[in-house]
């Protein structure tokens, strides 16, 4: 499936930024369906194969954030966040409910395509293996080929961004990374400033993985830096 055969759910009460985004993906390629609310939204995800979902925050009869964790409750697809809401803890809220990304309202064309394709990318993008297709550090076991991870001899779910942030991670245990350096190599070029997706997807992760999250063995934070992943 080539980026501009996917599909894409757009979730917004807004007519004239829905209309923006729907024909802007369109004309690109891409097979879209709207939705002027979460409720119509959920109900046209149930019944279609879609690729990504794009979806506002402040809607009527269900807001994006109960829409997201509705989604999140059968689904890893891919989830976009569009908001005129663009502080950071209304990015954290979203981002700890299962978003993958989030554009502050408002916002270009090149520079929604620039996040949609990257998101894309993440979920279908099939990386080399450099290590049989298998990571093992400590009580933590990936197959990368698989997209399994089991802690502790039992499986885990991860959503695309966890298991490539993940992976990067056990790749280069024992290095101190930057954070740019880790959002560029797991979100893509695109990304390098946004740090709070780093903080909420390492906490999450560390929810997942940790025997005690808030004493994290495997998941460190490097002050000023970034993280480590220790053995």
């Amino acid at each position: 499936m080539t980026l501009a055969k996917s599909s894409v759910l757009i979730i917004d009460d807004e007519q004239s930024l829905r209309d923006f985004v729907n024909k802007n993906l369109e004309i690109r390629g891409f097979q879209t369906y709207t939705a002027a609310n979460g409720l119509e939204g959920l109900a046209l995800f149930k019944t279609n194969d879609v690729d990504l979902v794009i979806v506002d925050l402040m809607m009527p009869h269900m807001n994006g954030l109960e829409t997201i964790r509705r989604i999140r409750q059968e689904s890893l697809v891919p989830i976009i966040v569009l908001s005129a809401l663009g502080e950071e803890n209304d990015k954290v809220q979203a981002f700890n409910i299962g978003a993958d990304d989030f554009l502050t309202k408002p916002f270009g064309v090149r520079e929604l395509l620039a996040r949609i394709n990257a998101v894309l990318r993440r979920s279908n993008w099939v990386k080399p293996p450099t290590h049989n297709g298998r990571l093992l550090r400590g009580d933590i076991a990936v197959d990368v080929e698989r997209h399994e991870v089991q802690v502790r001899g039992d499986l885990v779910d991860l959503t695309p961004t966890e298991f490539d942030l993940l992976v990067y991670l056990m790749e280069n245990a024992g290095k101190v990374l930057p954070h740019q350096t880790i959002l560029q190599n797991v979100w893509g070029p695109e990304y390098g400033q946004e740090s709070e997706y780093l903080r909420v997807y390492v906490g999450r992760l560390r929810q997942k993985m940790e025997e005690d999250p808030a004493k994290p063995h495997y998941l460190r934070t490097e002050r000023g830096i970034g993280y480590s992943f220790l053995d």
